[in-house]
């Protein structure tokens, strides 16, 4: 697994602990963590080191990894693509439910 998709995988991870919910002071200790994430994952996407993600650079991170998980270059992602992850996505819920 490249830095890249794992971050991102931590990043989703960190995201679904600062929204589940729990006992108040385990969720303080997840929201911690959550924020070391997501400052690793801001300097990983942060080209021009101004503290702040711009679209492009989101955009370009985002495109960079979807051309990683597409090995078949067809321009989609299928399951098996997908399944070959070691992404996790703690929490995610489909758009349509």
């Amino acid at each position: 697994m490249t830095r890249n998709r794992r971050t991102v995988a931590v990043l989703l991870g960190a995201a679904a602990l600062l929204a589940g919910g729990a006992v108040a002071q385990d969720k303080e200790k997840k929201i911690v963590a959550g924020q070391a994430e997501v400052k690793r994952l801001l300097l990983l996407m942060d080209k021009d080191t101004n503290g702040k993600i711009s679209h492009e650079e989101f955009m370009n991170f985002m495109e960079a990894e979807f051309v990683s998980l597409d090995v078949n270059k067809d321009g989609e992602l299928d399951v098996k693509e997908l399944s070959k992850t070691r992404m996790r996505f703690v929490g995610a819920a489909h758009p349509s439910r």
